[in-house]
C-alpha cells in the first residue's frame, strides 16, 4: 500500500474531508490533492505533522505500512491496597505527663544580657591625589642615560581601524 492510499484511509478513518485534513496537519489544501492523486510523494515535515495531529496513528503503519493504523488501547489497572483507617487519637489524650503546659523555672532559657560590642573600624589613611603634571617620586630616574624621546604613537581600535601620532 502506498503512502497516498494510507493518506486517503485517515481521512476515512476520522470521517474528515481533505480540506479538513489539510487544516488540522497546517498544510495547503493542493498538497493534500497532490499527494492523494499520487503526483506528490509526501515529505518527512508533512509524515511529521500528519503524525503529530494523528497522535494515535502508529508511525510504523504510517511509513511502511506495517502492523496496525491506531495504536492499541492498554488499559492500566492499579491495584491499590486498602489501607486501613485508624481512627486519629485525641490530641490530649496522647499526653500523659501531669506538668505539661505549667511553667517550669529549670526549663527556662537564660536570657541574654550581653550586648554585643559595636565593631570601631580602623582610621582610614589618606590618599594622595595624583595629577598628571605630578613628578615621579618614587621611580628614580637613571642618571648617565640619555633620557629616550617618543617619535610615533599608534592606538589601534577594536572595529579594525588606527590613529598614529607623530612627535
Amino acid at each position: 500500500m502506498e503512502i497516498n492510499e494510507r493518506i486517503s484511509i485517515i481521512m476515512e478513518h476520522f470521517n474528515i474531508t481533505p480540506s479538513e485534513f489539510a487544516e488540522k496537519v497546517d498544510v495547503q489544501r493542493s498538497s493534500i490533492s497532490h499527494i492523494t492523486s499520487g503526483r506528490n510523494k509526501p515529505s518527512l515535515e508533512f509524515i511529521t505533522k500528519v503524525k503529530n495531529a494523528f497522535p494515535d496513528i502508529e508511525w510504523d503503519w504510517l511509513i511502511n505500512s506495517n502492523g496496525p493504523m491506531i495504536k492499541p488501547k492498554i488499559e492500566i489497572v492499579e491495584e491499590k491496597p486498602e489501607a486501613k483507617k485508624l481512627p486519629l487519637p485525641d490530641l490530649f489524650s496522647i499526653i500523659e505527663d501531669e506538668s505539661f503546659g505549667q511553667e517550669n523555672s529549670e526549663n527556662k532559657l537564660p536570657e541574654k544580657t550581653n550586648r554585643p560590642e559595636p565593631i570601631v573600624s580602623a582610621p582610614i589613611k589618606e590618599e594622595k591625589k595624583i595629577i598628571d603634571s605630578q613628578p615621579l617620586e618614587n621611580f628614580p630616574i637613571p642618571q648617565g642615560k640619555t633620557t629616550k624621546k617618543v617619535k610615533r604613537v599608534i592606538l589601534f581600535f577594536e572595529d579594525g581601524t588606527f590613529e598614529a601620532f607623530e612627535n
